[in-house]
């Protein structure tokens, strides 16, 4: 079955949202770790909700997010301040979930939390602007 990008960028907005929400959730119950995973997956779908929108899908995660950095916010749609967010999103994350004694604090997790609560608004924005229902 073949979506329209409209509905397949809704979908994968609505994804990103339960992201943000499990980060909220796991940030609340002191699990730092799992919600600077899931603040990173929230900024992810976030980014493939907008590549969708002209027809770009990848599987590696740096080619989601290359593509939406060069055709996104290099082209001034979204602002510059956005990549630093996605960048510090993927390093943390990677570190997190991929280097031994890795330690997330509360504080990491506020930041990370918050940098995906703005990237996410910008996004729903961004969206409603180009008159996609979400």
């Amino acid at each position: 079955m073949q979506l329209d990008t409209g509905t397949l960028c809704g979908y994968r907005l609505e994804r990103a949202k339960e992201d943000l929400q499990a980060a909220r959730v796991n940030h609340e119950s002191g699990l730092f770790k799992a919600s600077v995973n899931r603040s990173y997956y929230a900024i992810f779908h976030g980014i493939r909700a907008v590549n969708i929108l002209n027809g770009f899908d990848a599987s590696k995660h740096s080619s989601v997010i290359a593509h939406f950095n060069q055709y996104f916010v290099h082209t001034g749609e979204f602002e510059r301040g956005l990549y630093k967010i996605i960048d510090g999103a993927y390093r943390i994350r990677e570190k997190s979930d991929y280097s031994d004694f890795f330690v997330v604090s509360k504080g990491d997790s506020a930041i990370q939390l918050e940098h995906a609560e703005a990237f996410i608004k910008a996004v729903e924005e961004y969206v409603r602007k180009k008159n996609i229902r979400i």
